[in-house]
């Protein structure tokens, strides 16, 4: 595959992360207004502030790609299209909460598949600071996982 042509699907991978960043910093108010296990609402506040610094590392990504285009991700919309129907249907405080780590896990996944992704596109187009931005977002984007994981399992255990 030419450079070229890999470049342009990294731009395309990265506005899709664009768009992302902008639906998962808009439901995040709304989502930490539901929660009740105060590790986990600790958990999203952190979340929160990481998802800024990822915002920041894909702009910067974006930029050195030499992205322009916006676009829409149907995703994330989906993602938290399913997180808002699975805290109003919740029974209670415990399984809305629940609820809130497995759909964060969901998209999660779906940042950790991306972030992984467009690194490796990235190290073989030979932009190395999107390389090292994205490499860390994943690293971040794992321990988040691992962390959601941790505060399940206490969830589980002390309901």
């Amino acid at each position: 595959m030419a450079n070229e042509q890999l470049k342009t699907l990294i731009q395309q991978g990265l506005a899709a992360l664009k768009a992302g960043s902008q639906v998962a910093a808009g439901a995040t108010a709304e989502i930490q207004n539901d929660v009740r296990n105060p590790q986990l609402k600790q958990a999203l506040e952190q979340g929160n502030e990481t998802a800024k610094q990822w915002a920041a590392r894909i702009e910067r990504a974006h930029q050195e790609a030499g992205g322009s285009g916006e676009q829409r991700n149907p995703i994330l919309e989906a993602h938290y299209e399913v997180s808002q129907k699975i805290r109003q249907q919740a029974p209670d405080d415990t399984t809305r909460d629940l609820g809130i780590i497995a759909a964060g896990q969901l998209a999660l996944h779906y940042w950790i598949a991306s972030f992984g992704t467009l690194r490796t596109y990235a190290a073989q187009a030979g932009l190395g600071q999107t390389e090292q931005d994205l490499q860390a977002c994943l690293d971040e984007a794992k321990q988040a996982d691992e962390q959601h994981t941790r505060i399940a399992e206490h969830i589980m255990g002390s309901a």
